[in-house]
């Protein structure tokens, strides 16, 4: 316990000050306008640096200003970059003197607490089991980011170890972060496991965000913050540095307000990394996602619409607040140019394979034991000695006042995962095809050949993201709707969250071929720029930060 409490000290530090009475005046350009940080493009951020109107240092203490208005309400954030000002300053140095790093210079970026970063941060998974560990090296996305001259301010909250331990634990808790909070509403469950990278985005204490995906874990808490998240084809990103659940389904995507920041992300942190194998079977050139981004995309594109995949979720079938919007989603799409087809029903659902036998707990309780065991392994120091995933276990055990408190308190799936005897196992390797089976070859392949469609869409609440994941190919949430003030709050989780509740945002997913994320994102572009859903709503005032570029200038 001991070991404990000397290695959770202050880890959020506190916002620098926002002007000082000494400070020189600084010459702005008069045509200098500053944007609003809570809706900002990474665009706009870099042009107004190149423009002279602000520095990355200004942006990086506006940002640490913003987490630190609202952290103690949402949770979104478990620590910040000490070194954060001290890097943004090289960097403004180095913009003086003609030197620009790449497409993010100066561009401060949040990753999920699971992606690993070789410097003063913890990498944890949101667990005091590997709080003080040292990772050898920056995962490879981090590496690829600060190549591109990102500046990592922070790490974000999420549903601990990607919420893979036990049934039960609430979306967005982690024993280092607390609960995590939908910004809008109070106490409004955020789903997850990517919790804090979506709220982050959504309210703007970054410019963009990093989340790991396994299971819909980009996807799921995209919807419900309403934001842009890109779970990619596996294998276009490395995992690299990242800690693991399943490497059969793992990858890491963006989540950003605009598409037009993820694309550009996702064109950084893609490519073959020779720590993933996955990586080395991508096609042998990398698309330039940013180019891809047309708002007339949708036209002449043919989009399918399998019902049967959410109808298998009766919340989401006859929620009266999801599915009109979805069906007006459809008459927007067509009024971009596309052609709907629906119903275009899913093969592997006629055929009575998804959702009954979709195979993922044996996989990622096999997976999650030998790859746990495989980071642990590659980490430089581990102060609390847990090697294997039975260490974990005993480890929570004997910090139960911290792993497992009242109501977050279920091992149940490490102690499955812990009984799983190898990847040898017969069993397991047929669910490992039976699940790309399902999702990918008589799934999304199946049905975009059937009916000669280019993209599938589904609403991203209910089952639409586990389709995807197990197929391994890509899935995008665009913003799209809200529930209505007449939904009743409803209370879950013993009360201490709710869901569905008034204002809480609900996405549209775009599902594509695997490899062919360019594509889907080229449509779901179109779709934003064509609705830009976002915009009709905000987050309610208590998680809206209010610091501004002009407060720290």
């Amino acid at each position: 316990m001991r070991v404990i409490a000397a290695l959770s000290l202050l880890l959020l530090g506190s916002a620098p000050a926002l002007g000082s009475a000494a400070a020189p005046k600084r010459h702005i350009p008069r045509d200098c306008v500053l944007p609003d940080l809570y809706d900002a493009s990474v665009k706009e951020l870099s042009n107004g640096m190149e423009a002279g109107c602000f520095t990355a240092v200004d942006l990086v203490k506006a940002y640490l200003a913003r987490i630190s208005e609202v952290n103690e309400e949402l949770h979104a954030v478990i620590e910040t970059n000490p070194d954060a000002v001290e890097i943004a300053a090289q960097l403004d140095k180095d913009r003086a003197a003609g030197i620009i790093w790449g497409p993010l210079h100066g561009i401060p970026v949040l990753v999920k607490d699971n992606i690993g970063t070789a410097d003063k941060m913890n990498t944890t998974a949101g667990s005091y089991a590997l709080l003080g560990s040292i990772v050898p090296r920056d995962a490879h996305v981090v590496k690829k980011l600060r190549e591109a001259g990102a500046i990592i301010l922070g790490k974000a909250n999420l549903s601990e170890w990607a919420y893979y331990r036990g049934n039960g634990i609430s979306n967005g808790w982690s024993a280092r972060g607390g609960q995590t909070s939908n910004p809008y509403y109070p106490k409004g469950d955020t789903w997850g496991s990517s919790s804090g990278s979506a709220v982050a985005a959504a309210v703007g204490l970054a410019a963009v965000t990093l989340g790991s995906d396994t299971g819909g874990s980009v996807i799921c808490p995209s919807d419900r913050q309403n934001v842009f998240g890109i779970r990619p084809t596996t294998g276009w990103v490395s995992r690299a540095g990242v800690v693991p659940l399943s490497e059969h389904q793992d990858t890491v995507g963006p989540i950003t307000r605009w598409a037009a920041d993820a694309a550009l992300v996702l064109e950084i942190i893609s490519g073959p990394d020779y720590r993933d194998n996955y990586t080395l079977a991508q096609p042998d050139v990398v698309p330039r996602y940013t180019y891809y981004l047309d708002e007339k995309a949708l036209v002449g594109k043919k989009i399918c619409v399998p019902r049967k995949v959410f109808n298998q979720d009766n919340v989401t079938h006859n929620d009266p607040s999801i599915g009109p919007v979805f069906n007006h989603s459809l008459v927007e799409l067509a009024n971009l140019g596309a052609t709907i087809i629906d119903p275009a029903e899913m093969p592997s659902v006629l055929d009575g394979l998804y959702p009954t036998n979709v195979s993922t707990g044996l996989v990622f309780a096999t997976d999650f034991k030998v790859d746990i065991k495989n980071y642990l392994d590659g980490l430089l120091s581990i102060p609390t000695g847990v090697h294997d995933l039975g260490d974990l276990i005993e480890f929570n055990i004997a910090h139960a006042d911290l792993e497992l408190p009242p109501l977050q308190n279920n091992q149940a799936s490490w102690l499955t995962a812990n009984a799983t005897t190898g990847m040898a196992n017969s069993t397991y390797l047929r669910d490992v095809w039976l699940d790309y089976y399902i999702g990918r070859t008589d799934g999304i392949h199946a049905t975009l050949d059937k009916y000669g469609c280019d993209a599938i869409v589904l609403p991203s609440e209910g089952r639409t993201t586990t389709i995807a994941t197990i197929a391994g190919c890509p899935i995008m949430n665009v913003p799209l709707g809200y529930y209505p003030d007449t939904v009743n709050a409803t209370a879950i989780h013993n009360g201490t969250q709710f869901f569905p509740a008034p204002g809480i945002p609900f996405g549209l997913s775009f599902l594509g071929r695997q490899w062919d994320d360019a594509n889907v994102l080229g449509m779901a572009y179109a779709y934003e720029q064509g609705t830009k859903h976002r915009l009709d709503n905000h987050a309610y005032d208590k998680a809206t930060p209010k610091t501004q570029l002009a407060d720290v200038m």
